[in-house]
């Protein structure tokens, strides 16, 4: 969770990282736990064991609003990326973009200003991640880790071409930032 600082001495500095960034015009892609924080500092709610969990390749939908957003627009309707949460962000933080959603987590990803994402979805995991989970505790909670590899693998194609486009998408709106002139810049560093 975004707040455990108890469990992660390290969670006040990035929620810090996040604000500034959010603050500064800084370009921000924050990924499932990061995601989650960006919510957090931005006023959204974060809820633990939330819903039903996700795990393995997981079908995330495009909402209208993304498409003409710089991140995830280029990206088809619907295309597959892996998920391994059972946190969720349950409200978006006020003025935040919904941009995408799956069957079982409603915010999948989400834009705060102009250059800062939340995503609940991995989309730098590849399905040889699958090969590190624990398979008696997916099975604890109805996952079976096989069927789950076998899926992922079966997808592979389409999750890295959805992740090389969203890649690509981030590190040009990171090249757009940079070129601004310097009245538009930033003030501070980050």
């Amino acid at each position: 969770m975004p707040d455990e600082d108890h469990r992660a001495p390290w969670l006040p500095r990035e929620r810090a990282l996040a604000a500034a960034c959010v603050d500064g015009g800084v370009p921000l892609l924050g990924l499932c736990l990061g995601g989650q924080l960006l919510a957090h500092v931005r006023g959204g709610t974060v809820v633990a064991s939330s819903g039903r969990p996700e795990h393995g390749s997981v079908p995330i939908h495009r909402l209208p609003a993304s498409d003409d957003d710089p991140l995830l627009g280029a990206l088809p309707t619907t295309f597959p990326a892996v998920e391994h949460h059972r946190d969720e962000v349950t409200v978006l933080p006020p003025g935040a973009v919904h941009l995408a959603t799956s069957a079982t987590c409603p915010h999948q990803a989400f834009r705060v200003g102009e250059c800062a994402w939340g995503l609940q979805f991995h989309p730098e995991a590849a399905a040889d991640r699958l090969a590190r989970w624990d398979p008696d505790r997916l099975a604890a909670e109805g996952f079976d880790l096989t069927a789950l590899r076998k899926a992922a693998e079966a997808v592979e194609p389409a999750s890295e071409a959805a992740a090389r486009s969203l890649l690509r998408a981030f590190v040009a709106a990171v090249r757009a930032r940079r070129t601004l002139p310097a009245r538009g810049r930033p003030s501070h560093r980050v």
